[in-house]
């Protein structure tokens, strides 16, 4: 049996954390944006942690698995 769990849990923090995709953190006018689908070094380094932070909480912390088959 393969466990999807990471699998699953990774490409959905992938989509949803993309920078401008639904917000972007820190945003150019403002301190959040959001739906701009506009980008920054400085926005790609904050989502970048906080996609480390929360993949590293539930893979590793809480244990997520997802078994198919």
């Amino acid at each position: 049996m393969a466990d999807w769990g990471p699998v699953l849990i990774a490409t959905v923090l992938f989509v949803l954390l993309t920078p401008g995709l639904l917000f972007q953190l820190p945003g150019r006018n403002r301190v959040v944006d959001f739906g701009t689908m506009h980008t920054s070094g400085l926005s790609i380094l904050v989502h970048t942690v906080i996609y480390f932070g929360l993949i590293t909480l539930l893979l590793v912390a809480v244990g997520v698995h997802i078994y198919a088959g």
